[in-house]
């Protein structure tokens, strides 16, 4: 394509010349902008570069316009290839890109870097919780666990018909004491039948009730 880099032969020499700084991409790319040369048939072809079309003919316009010279240069000098591909658009775009992740990057550590101290003051927190809150927590839970078990076991079936038929036996206990004072002459006979027929209803009342209970599906 650059057919005023002069002859084949003097292309060979400047290429053997000039230091191998540079990558296998970016002489293969170079060799493949030349005329082709015959090669022997032992040769084995070179993979070609996976270059876009865009990018490939940016890159071969801003070569036209350089001297034989100028492109010499950019073989031989490594400054001034590196200053050559860092003036196509392309690269600038990367190195944009590269410098604007970079910022990012940097924000996001400053920014958990000032929130380190929170980091540590919520730690410092939840430590404080658990060894003394969560303590105090658990117990009063299992203080409230332990008056749930209890109240439980109170009015379970069996326990109120055991409270029942205390209740039933200690009436039964009264009305007797009471009957006795009558005999003793120590109340009234007046006073006796009010009490004693209070005393009685309250019996056959927890009796009817506590038969009720076991009778039942309880």
């Amino acid at each position: 394509m650059f057919r005023f880099w002069g002859s084949q032969e003097q292309q060979s020499q400047d290429a053997q010349s000039s230091q191998s700084w540079y990558s296998p991409s970016v002489m293969s790319s170079s060799s493949s902008s030349r005329p082709a040369t015959p090669t022997s048939s032992s040769a084995s072809p070179r993979p070609s570069s996976h270059i876009p079309p865009a990018e490939a003919a940016e890159t071969i316009a801003s070569l036209r316009d350089k001297s034989v010279d100028e492109l010499r240069k950019l073989l031989s000098d490594k400054d001034a290839y590196q200053q050559f591909l860092n003036s196509l658009d392309q690269v600038k775009i990367q190195n944009n890109l590269k410098d604007e992740l970079r910022k990012e990057n940097l924000q996001l550590a400053e920014e958990n870097l000032q929130k380190e101290p929170r980091m540590m003051e919520l730690r410092n927190q939840c430590r404080i919780i658990r060894t003394t809150e969560l303590a105090a927590a658990k117990e009063k839970l299992n203080e409230l666990e332990k008056q749930k078990e209890e109240m439980l076991k109170l009015n379970s079936p069996a326990s109120l018909l055991q409270r029942i038929q205390e209740s039933v036996n200690k009436t039964d206990e009264e009305s007797e004491n009471l009957h006795q004072h009558l005999l003793d002459r120590e109340i009234d006979l007046a006073a006796f039948l009010q009490k004693y027929k209070k005393l009685r209803n309250s019996y056959h009342k927890g009796t009817l009730i506590h038969l009720a209970a076991k009778t039942s599906n309880i």
